[in-house]
């Protein structure tokens, strides 16, 4: 038993997370490497590996011929003499499985041997940290503040490291060394050498992620968090949405006392965290949307994605928020082009007056039944269409008649 590599292998297993029948096929190859380097050729040959002993072998098949002097490949051809003390009933032509000792190596061979060990180690490391955080990407994940390059920050995730580029840092925070953070792994590329990790502390995905941790109901799919808009290390707003009618999706992400947000926020350093109800309405999610502000209108064009809202004149500096930020998220999170004035300002603004959206015919159809309500009563027509008045009762035969008489009097006259 090789109690050595056995130990070896069992350290390299649990550290770099390689199989154990990937470090044995390691060691094949490189065995197998280190005598074609001593020998020129090693398509006779086969080497294999006790999975359990660690034991291996490096055996070459050659052809025996009658004496030394008929060797012509030392590698391939082994004389009668040599080929009978490994089997003595081996004839000429016969072929022998000769054991080579790789103690026999060369220092070259061997040096080669293991720089094809350790270049399947290296292989497999990277492969096995890609394929780990590959599965962690969009995620969130705990990394400790290691060293800063730069601008940039490296992000110790225990087997491998991270940057938290200039860009994805939060401007207001001062992240210190050895400080443990979350941070949201946004992409993983393939390289040379070990996997470059990419993380975020802005991305609005980490405050969503924050939430499916710290929020059962959003974790399990009862509460849905339909839009985020963030202004990363001041404010963010949420707009949730809950499946079920009997769980309130606001209250169940503040939380108990708002045990929940708070954490969240702790996490983010005392980032603000707006959590609104969602709505299909556009005109009641835009006015959620720029809570505390209350509002008195909102007219929403679902087609040009443009909405004109109208606040109370002391709420209008509260709805656009210092220096917009307000009406700013609240766009970002409807998706709307938010126009805000107050309710004197929308007097003398076509487009953000209620009569500006009436329709102009309920006042016509009103003023046209009053005024000519009685004029004509449906009970002087007839079945039959004719005018039925006092005055026209005779037959209008006669009437024709008595016209005819009074024209030739006139004649005669």
């Amino acid at each position: 038993m090789n109690k050595d590599l056995m130990e070896a292998l069992d350290i390299l297993e649990k550290e770099k997370d390689i199989s154990r029948d990937t470090l044995f096929e390691a060691i094949e190859t490189s065995l197998m490497t280190a005598y074609k380097n001593q020998y020129e050729k090693s398509e006779n040959v086969t080497v294999t590996i006790d999975r359990d002993t660690c034991d291996y072998r490096i055996i070459a098949a050659k052809e025996v011929v009658e004496s030394a002097e008929d060797v012509q490949d030392k590698a391939l051809q082994i004389s009668l003499a040599d080929a009978r003390v490994i089997d003595e009933n081996a004839q000429v032509g016969d072929t022998v499985d000769v054991e080579i000792q790789s103690k026999a190596f060369g220092r070259i061979a061997t040096q080669n041997a293991k720089n094809v060990i350790l270049q399947k180690i290296r292989e497999e490391e990277r492969n096995a940290i890609y394929s780990q955080f590959n599965d962690k990407e969009k995620n969130v994940v705990t990394g400790i503040v290691q060293r800063f390059i730069g601008k940039n920050i490296s992000i110790d995730l225990g087997k491998a490291d991270a940057i938290l580029s200039e860009n994805e840092q939060v401007k207001t925070e001062h992240l210190r060394p050895t400080e443990r953070i979350k941070v949201y792994i946004y992409e993983v590329k393939t390289t040379n050498k070990m996997p470059r990790i990419l993380v975020s502390r802005t991305h609005p995905e980490l405050v969503k992620k924050l939430f499916e941790s710290e929020v059962t109901e959003v974790k399990d799919g009862t509460v849905e968090i339909k839009a985020i808009a963030r202004e990363a290390g001041s404010r963010t707003k949420i707009a949730v949405y809950s499946h079920n009618p009997d769980v309130d999706p606001v209250g169940a992400c503040v939380g108990l006392n708002g045990t929940r947000v708070n954490a969240i926020v702790d996490e983010l350093k005392g980032e603000k965290i707006d959590i609104i109800n969602w709505d299909e309405n556009p005109g009641i999610l835009i006015e959620n949307a720029l809570s505390p502000a209350k509002v008195v209108y909102v007219f929403a064009d679902g087609d040009e994605k443009t909405a004109k809202v109208v606040v109370p004149d002391s709420q209008l500096s509260l709805a656009i928020g210092k220096e917009g930020q307000n009406a700013r998220l609240a766009a970002k999170l409807t998706g709307f082009k938010i126009d805000i004035k107050s309710e004197t300002q929308a007097q003398d603004a076509p487009g953000f007056r209620l009569e500006d959206y009436a329709d102009p015919y309920d006042d016509y159809d009103e003023e046209y039944d009053e005024e000519y309500e009685g004029e004509y009563d449906d009970e002087a027509y007839e079945d039959d269409g004719a005018y039925a008045d006092d005055g026209y009762e005779e037959d209008p035969q006669d009437a024709v008649e008595e016209m005819t008489e009074a024209e030739n009097t006139a004649d005669e006259a």
